[in-house]
């Protein structure tokens, strides 16, 4: 008998498999991390903590060009791997970890949540989505028979709001305030007010929200206890920064290394960012059956100047 890979529901990795992952992963950040050399994990990240970490790495490379003067290896330990079973490609799982970038204990205490790929049989586990959070605010998540997490599909009816549809939804609602599906938080209400009420003398800024939801930036999520789901996504977003007169938009060391063009009237930033939130089951009272945001990891992408 022929069994399909790409037809066969099989858990995503194995528990060895994906410490090995997030193994490599550490291994591969800190050593770019330490040089400022993009090359030297761009085969370990991809999705949107892929474009963040290169785009970051290539404009400390440029202003850096010695490496790190202040380098310090990440650790990642105590982890837990939540693990679904699925058909074909691509295969994922999140690693529940402990970093030691925070304190252990009181409102510090937090857990670095990273999302590996691997898009087909001969490919590597690459690191897609990094969230950090208050282990307070992370919910149970649901298992299977055989002690697996259960996935949710990106089109899921059962949810609040589909994950395909989130990215979309979030930068509608950014835009214009609607789909009000959104609790309110800094990286929703708070981020609209703040946009609202930015003012500098001889300045005007426009913002433009896209929705980012293929390929590796897609959505992946993982159902709760409750019947909700904890889903990473992707959007991009433009802040566009125009001068009157004899002013000019200023630039800092960041933007002025990944800038193209010349700054002399406008300057447009373009950034990528990884969501995690909260979706609650559809028709649920909980948040006001809103979806809650617990961690935004926005990071500059491009820089562009006219």
């Amino acid at each position: 008998m022929t069994v399909h890979g790409e037809l066969e529901v099989v858990p995503a990795a194995t528990r060895s498999e994906a410490a090995q992952a997030l193994k490599a992963f550490t291994s591969a950040y800190n050593a770019a991390d330490k040089a400022y050399d993009p090359a030297l994990d761009a085969d370990r990240v991809t999705g949107p903590l892929g474009a963040i970490n290169q785009a970051g790495l290539k404009a400390r490379q440029k202003n850096h060009p010695d490496g790190n003067p202040d380098h310090s290896p990440l650790e990642l330990t105590d982890a837990t791997y939540l693990i679904p079973k699925k058909a074909g490609w691509p295969r994922w799982f999140l690693a529940d970890t402990d970093s030691n970038r925070d304190q252990d204990s009181g409102e510090t205490d937090s857990r670095w949540l990273v999302v590996f790929v691997k898009s087909g049989p001969g490919a590597g586990w690459k690191a897609a989505y990094l969230s950090v959070v208050a282990p307070s605010r992370l919910p149970a998540f649901a298992k299977d028979g055989d002690g697996l997490a259960r996935p949710v599909t990106a089109d899921s009816a059962a949810l609040a709001v589909a994950p395909e549809d989130l990215s979309t939804q979030y930068t509608q609602y950014l835009q214009k305030g609607a789909p009000d599906v959104f609790a309110p938080g800094s990286a929703t209400s708070g981020w609209r007010e703040t946009r609202r009420t930015t003012r500098r003398a001889g300045f005007s800024y426009q913002y433009i929200d896209q929705p980012l939801d293929s390929g590796s930036f897609g959505p992946l999520g993982l159902e709760t206890d409750d019947g909700g789901a904890l889903v990473f996504f992707s959007s991009k977003h433009f802040e566009r920064q125009t001068a009157a007169k004899g002013l000019r938009p200023p630039l800092n060391a960041d933007a002025e290394a990944l800038l193209t063009g010349e700054v002399e009237s406008t300057l447009t930033k373009e950034r990528v960012s990884g969501q995690l939130v909260y979706v609650p089951k559809k028709g649920s009272t909980k948040d006001g059956g809103k979806v809650v945001l617990l961690n935004r990891l926005p990071g500059l992408t491009a820089a562009k100047g006219s």
